[in-house]
């Protein structure tokens, strides 16, 4: 049964190869117009819906009743008020062509660097759990077959399936990943194959579930009797733990790297969300239709020592259903890969954007417009990194064991990545919020959450488990999980609320301690007015020759994208012949542009290379305020 399992794998990786390659030709040829529905963006949020939902979501009502409805109710909340939040962030993304959520935050606080790389590493180590989850998940159902065959695959042979796993996703990533450099980075190949991913993981839950339903329980009537009656229904409700995990799953919704890839920097047209913030919590609500009824029938028919997480491929197999079984195995896959892939795409490109290019141009002395193929570099760096990133994924899967429940790694890996919340809401809602208030929040809000969640999440080590007794150096006001002697129940709780407490207390605190830059002025009219301006930063006029921009352009978006975009610019400016003046407008337009390739805060360095200027002065500021009536009432400030 195993080899139908891996052949089955390899024939549906195949057919999404092709996905992939079909889609990517359509889109160089022009023909993006189906590509570009609302209904593929909509399918392509369900990357949210990783081997957490469609396995750990199961074992998560086993253990924890209707607990696991938070997972769902987070990110459908978030949806249904998408006029709140979601639609600013979007068109602030597409008015700023930010490439991730580093780019993001790094733009709208005076596009610093150092904020973007701080966002960057962040990112990583809160996303290093959630690969090795899926990638555990993967190992586990394949398990599930192996051992009935009698190959016991126990730890050091298991994990040799993750190590498979990983290459080969890692292959799939880099080949539709980082073709080439899209200067909207978008990736049309990647979002349809997720999209068709999307169908297959929800027919093959929904599969199962009335397989259990009709097949197993016997009908509606039954399954209800049988929930009724079970430990399930009887499991105490925990307000505290409903809304924090309803909070955490919200905020991760809009905090997470491959989420907002599909969200923001994929979307196409800001009218899509229209659509999905009534079609992706229905997807969601099919989702979760059924994992009740399995966890239940799992509860009372498979042994007391079988794992709940795997409910939805042991309960059909014990049954006999192999067919069924192996395409639950597919749909978990589904789950696994699609959230690796986009993952390591966004991963890849802030490593790429924020860290590699940003010391290259620092310790290369010849200048961006002459320093080499910068396309290449950048292109050599994410596919380094996507490598680096599945690398780390697995040396966290074989550190910590790979035995926790898949629903609490997940958790871990959300508390992470939700220290960027206060920022990223702070950053677009208020004009106050500064560049060393997010650098301060984040980093305090990093470090508590990797002392108090990430570390206890590697196991009974034995220096963990004597800081986990004792506290370091005999402290126990510094005890990971009663941090300050404040003992908590749930160490999650514990975790998320000093983490994110101190994170927001201190960006607010210091924000209001510290004054702004006069980009950062620049920007935060950019953003919190973004509904009414597009305002980017003010170049000045002939400080740069346009032959070193076109060379530099070249190297960064490709010869003809670079003609192209050149030769518009003339167009536009009267020219019918030659390269275009460096006038504020077309500089302000090229930095758009590259940043769609490499990141604002880079974008902006190297523009700021070639024209020498390496600040905006205050001129530049009373010119913006002059020549753009939407931010009028704001020149008092940016004079000041």
């Amino acid at each position: 049964m195993s080899n139908i399992v891996i052949i089955a794998s390899l024939v549906y990786v195949t057919i999404l190869f092709f996905v992939a390659f079909w889609a990517e030709r359509l889109s160089a040829k022009g023909n993006v117009a189906w590509l570009k529905s609302p209904w593929i963006y909509t399918l392509s949020l369900s990357v949210y819906c990783t081997a957490w939902t469609f396995y750990g979501a199961v074992g998560y009502a086993a253990r924890s009743g209707m607990e696991f409805v938070t997972i769902y109710l987070g990110p459908s909340l978030v949806m249904f008020g998408w006029w709140i939040l979601l639609r600013k962030l979007v068109q602030v993304g597409r008015n700023q062509r930010v490439t991730s959520i580093a780019d993001l935050l790094s733009s709208r606080f005076g596009k610093s660097s150092s904020l973007a790389a701080l966002v960057t590493i962040l990112a990583v180590v809160g996303t290093t759990p959630y690969i090795a989850l899926q990638l555990q998940s993967v190992t586990l159902s394949f398990n599930v077959f192996a051992q009935t065959e009698g190959l016991a695959f126990s730890t050091p042979q298991g994990t040799s399936v993750a190590v498979w796993v990983a290459i080969g996703l890692a292959v799939f990533t880099i080949l539709f990943g980082t073709r080439n450099l899209d200067i909207d980075e978008r990736h049309h190949g990647v979002v349809t194959a997720i999209a068709v991913e999307a169908v297959v993981k929800l027919v093959a839950l929904v599969a199962v579930g009335v397989f259990v339903v009709w097949g197993v329980t016997g009908g509606i009537g039954p399954t209800l009797d049988q929930i009724g009656a079970s430990e399930l229904s009887k499991t105490p409700v925990s307000v505290q733990r409903w809304i924090s995990n309803t909070f955490l799953a919200g905020a991760a919704f809009l905090c997470l790297p491959r989420i907002f890839q599909v969200l923001v920097v994929e979307n196409e047209d800001r009218a899509h969300l229209r659509v999905a913030s009534w079609a992706f919590p229905l997807y969601l609500l099919m989702m979760s239709l059924f994992v009740v009824p399995i966890a239940v029938a799992g509860l009372s028919l498979m042994p007391e020592n079988a794992n709940p997480d795997l409910f939805v491929l042991t309960l059909p197999y014990s049954q006999g259903q192999n067919t069924l079984a192996v395409f639950s195995f597919l749909g978990g896959f589904s789950s696994a890969t699609s959230m690796v892939i986009v993952a390591s795409i966004a991963l890849s490109t802030m490593v790429s954007n924020h860290i590699v290019m940003p010391l290259f141009l620092r310790f290369s002395n010849r200048g961006a417009s002459v320093s080499g193929d910068v396309r290449d570099i950048i292109l050599m760096a994410r596919r380094l990194s996507i490598a680096g990133i599945l690398t780390l994924g697995y040396g966290y899967y074989r550190l910590s064991g790979g035995g926790a429940a898949l629903a609490s790694i997940g958790l871990v890996s959300f508390a992470g990545v939700v220290q960027l919340l206060p920022a990223l809401v702070g950053g677009i809602f208020w004009r106050g919020a500064t560049k060393i208030g997010a650098i301060a929040g984040v980093s305090i809000g990093f470090v508590l959450w990797f002392y108090t969640l990430f570390l206890p999440s590697f196991g009974d080590w034995a220096v963990l488990a004597h800081i986990m007794e004792h506290g370091p150096f005999g402290i126990m006001a510094l005890n990971p999980q009663s941090l300050f002697g404040v003992a908590a129940h749930d160490p999650l709780i514990h975790g998320l609320f000093w983490s994110l407490t101190v994170n927001a207390l201190v960006f607010i605190i210091v924000s209001l301690s510290t004054e702004a830059t006069p980009v950062e002025r620049v920007q935060s009219a950019t953003f919190v007015d973004a509904a009414i301006t597009d305002l980017s930063r003010s170049w000045a006029s002939g400080s740069a020759a346009s032959e070193d921009l076109m060379v530099m352009s070249q190297r960064i978006l490709g010869a003809s994208e670079a003609k192209s975009l050149f030769q518009q610019a003339a167009e536009k400016q009267g020219l019918s012949a030659g390269l275009p003046e460096p006038t504020s407008e077309f500089l302000t337009t090229l930095e758009r542009e590259l940043a769609g390739s490499v990141g604002a805060a880079t974008a902006h360095a190297m523009v700021g290379q070639i024209v020498g200027e390496t600040s905006v002065t205050v001129e530049d500021l009373l010119a913006v305020a002059d020549e753009t009536a939407q931010i009028m009432e704001y020149s008092n400030q940016l004079e000041q």
